[in-house]
């Protein structure tokens, strides 16, 4: 349905230029549409960048934002896609008290059961890594706000398509 509000995964691959960011969130922003997760890296390709973007919106909503964002000079290419073409992964960190791993049984546990690692640890905080769903990280987080999170942070989404992208094709042709 093309009416119906779907979570999309735009990845824009982009020469890296300085302004680039803001001129594509002002796209989202004059439509009134919040960005969920947004990540920029180095892409396959040498000297392209890539942003991923997340977001809630319509598909004839999303294939006009396709459209914008491709008529910015610095696009090379945007692609947009569901839930299902892509393998994601998010990552986060928890900072909590220290005492709290020697003295409570309960968040070795925790930590066990979810997969999470144990970057560092000092004497008076540790630190945890968990990369994976966005919902695993929620439960994560909700399990261990019990115990009290002296920091939190969670990066954007990665993603790679199911199905091969023809961009490296594509800039290969153009560097030859």
């Amino acid at each position: 349905m093309e009416n119906e509000i779907k979570q999309f995964t735009v990845s824009v691959y982009t020469e890296n230029n300085i302004g680039l960011l803001n001129r594509i969130s002002a796209i989202f922003q004059r439509r009134h549409i919040n960005i969920e997760s947004l990540n920029t890296s180095p892409s396959e390709i040498e000297g392209v960048s890539r942003f991923t973007i997340v977001i809630n919106i319509t598909e004839s909503q999303m294939k006009k934002i396709q459209g914008q964002i491709e008529k910015q000079v610095e696009v090379i290419k945007a692609y947009y896609h569901t839930e299902d073409e892509i393998i994601y992964q998010e990552s986060c960190m928890f900072k909590i008290k220290s005492e709290l791993l020697f003295e409570e049984r309960q968040i070795q546990n925790i930590i066990k059961e979810s997969n999470a690692k144990i970057v560092t640890v000092n004497k008076e905080f540790f630190v945890l890594e968990k990369s994976g769903r966005k919902e695993e990280i929620e439960l994560l987080y909700r399990e261990l706000s019990v115990f009290g999170i002296m920091q939190f942070t969670r990066s954007g989404r990665v993603a790679v398509t199911k199905e091969e992208m023809k961009i490296s094709t594509m800039l290969q042709a153009f560097q030859h």
